[in-house]
């Protein structure tokens, strides 16, 4: 049952020892407000002020477990924050495996300091999480798929438009990776996880990972560098750089290109390109 009064007091407290800066917000030189405005929370949770605002003044539907989860992220709630969060607006906590969607608050800070560098959160699938600005002007918006497809290697296997991201001479590579990725996270997960339900989809619908499978394809690692192919830049060579979550199997991927080359240059470009926040 939802606890109306707690989960309202619960949201302004929370909203009210975030600072702008903790969540990749310029603070401005006329702030007056103590923590984050509303306004702020509501656009981090991608709701409206006013539902928002209806929760903190104790009023309006329940929450669904969608909106709740949401709201925690938006708030830079930590899993045990998140799960008191759960319990006041009335619904049961997510269970706490490896894997789960819920960013660390302290690798979400990391990620609102990169305002200059593509980067994102994937999880052990693949599934991107959050992207920088800069992230969405090299790559596309990948937080937008849903279901399977989330997935980089099932989109791999299964969207042409996935693989016009890197150059052909690279796709041989790329699918043995992605093959050998999900066969180390299905021997970590087992049988009955989300790593072998992608296992039996892509065996379905692509006979090239079906044959790749069946090779048992293990122990392939991402190369130092990447080369991408971007629509109105060329080429680019990137360094990627990886932070891992080890409790939530979470990784904060950053990519960087060497300086005096012409993909920094590039890179610097892309800052031009990329949507507005």
């Amino acid at each position: 049952m939802i606890d109306r009064s707690a989960l309202a007091d619960f949201l302004v407290r929370r909203r009210g020892v975030l600072q702008p800066e903790d969540v990749g917000m310029p603070r401005g030189q006329r702030r007056r407000t103590t923590g984050l405005r509303r306004e702020e929370v509501a656009a981090l949770c991608h709701m409206s002020t006013d539902y928002y605002s209806r929760l903190e003044q104790g009023r309006g539907p329940q929450p669904s477990e969608q909106m709740i989860a949401s709201i925690a992220q938006g708030l830079h709630l930590s899993r045990d924050e998140r799960d008191h969060l759960f319990r006041l607006a009335g619904h049961e906590p997510p269970a706490r495996e490896a894997g789960g969607e819920h960013i660390s608050p302290g690798m979400l800070r990391i990620l609102d300091r990169l305002t200059d560098t593509p980067a994102e959160i994937v999880t052990e699938l693949g599934e991107t999480l959050r992207q920088t600005r800069l992230g969405v002007a090299l790559v596309g918006d990948l937080t937008r798929h849903t279901g399977p497809a989330r997935s980089i290697g099932y989109r791999w296997f299964t969207d042409p438009a996935a693989r016009a991201l890197h150059p052909p001479e690279d796709h041989e590579f790329y699918s043995r990776m992605y093959v050998s990725g999900l066969r180390e996270v299905l021997g970590l997960r087992g049988p009955g996880s989300r790593a072998a339900q992608l296992a039996d989809l892509l065996s379905v619908r692509s006979d090239e990972f079906r044959a790749l499978w069946r090779e048992h394809v293990v122990g392939i690692r991402p190369r130092e560098v990447k080369r991408y192919q971007h629509a109105e830049l060329g080429r680019l060579e990137l360094n990627c750089q990886v932070l891992l979550d080890p409790v939530q199997s979470h990784a904060l991927l950053v990519y960087t290109a060497e300086p005096g080359t012409e993909s920094h240059e590039k890179l610097q470009l892309l800052g031009v390109l990329a949507p507005s926040v």
